[in-house]
């Protein structure tokens, strides 16, 4: 009986010992696949937030060669050419791009560019002089208050159509270096001068004037 009683508890204490350690291996195997699946997440994290980060040179304003593309529309991202600007026509939105890099300049609203197309004849000296077959450029943020210039409208003092800012009614006319010919804004638009590389506009130099607005927009 003493024989029968020892074998009987020595297979307990066998069974007991499987157990506990079938149960530790599961607990280490859940532990480690556990482990794993945090490392995973926390790369993909990581990967997202670097891959969310703007690239070098998207900040820097328009560089001499950079191209221009549409910043808005179904062309958006699109380098700009001669034969999309009809004259007359409401500017279009742009944003300078490394031709090198083929980065977008983007990232600071300061960099955003009216472009529009007139009659060469209706240019000023100076403006002509930055112009490439009518097409002028110039900074699409308004010198008053920051605002975006998206308008284009008929002059609240003349029967011309001009670039007009909604924020505080601020008026420029592109034909003369889009100087303020009505409401607050204290200076002209910075104007950046163009020109043709194989049919597609190019920046030819930096802006000319003071990009953004006295206050705060």
């Amino acid at each position: 009986m003493s024989s029968a009683s020892f074998n009987t508890t020595s297979s307990f204490s066998d069974n007991t010992a499987e157990s506990e350690a079938g149960a530790c291996t599961e607990q280490t195997r859940r532990a480690l696949l556990i482990g794993a699946l945090v490392t995973t997440t926390c790369l993909a994290c990581s990967t997202q937030v670097r891959a969310g980060e703007d690239p070098p040179g998207s900040d820097e304003r328009p560089q001499k060669g950079d191209l221009l593309v549409f910043s808005e529309g179904d062309q958006e991202g699109k380098v700009i050419t001669a034969a999309d600007l009809s004259p007359g026509s409401p500017p279009v939105h742009a944003w300078p791009k490394d031709p090198k890099t083929s980065v977008v300049r983007s990232a600071s609203r300061l960099n955003e560019i009216l472009i529009i197309r007139l009659d060469p004849a209706e240019l000023d000296e100076q403006t002509r002089a930055r112009a490439v077959d009518g097409i002028i450029a110039y900074s699409a943020i308004c010198s008053h208050a920051g605002c975006p210039v998206t308008a284009w409208v008929k002059s609240d003092v003349g029967d011309k159509e001009v670039f007009k800012c909604m924020c505080h009614n601020s008026e420029y006319d592109p034909r003369a270096g889009a100087q303020v010919v009505f409401g607050p804004a204290p200076r002209r638009l910075a104007a950046l001068p163009l020109t043709l590389t194989e049919s597609s506009l190019s920046v030819a130099g930096n802006f000319v004037g003071k990009v953004g607005g006295a206050q705060p927009g």
